[in-house]
């Protein structure tokens, strides 16, 4: 494996433990979450660098099948 594409993968995985602590904080209570911009705020740059990630790793390697990637990489825009 390309060493630039599991550094990606990595920060994707890092990332998604970063939302998952995030949702444990909250104690997966959207209320709890909703009322904290902070933490919003937080999940919302999360997002942004695994689409980041995602077009990177196409970029690489456009053979490689991510499931609704286009989606994903969408969430940097919003």
């Amino acid at each position: 494996m390309q060493p630039k594409l599991l550094k990606y993968i990595l920060d994707i995985e890092s990332v998604i433990e970063e939302i998952e602590s995030i949702k444990q904080k909250t104690q997966n209570d959207f209320n709890n979450f909703s009322n904290d911009i902070i933490l919003q705020r937080a999940i919302e740059r999360d997002l942004e660098i695994i689409g980041e990630a995602i077009r990177k790793i196409i970029d690489i390697n456009p053979d490689v099948q991510i499931t609704a990637s286009k989606n994903i990489i969408g969430l940097r825009n919003i």
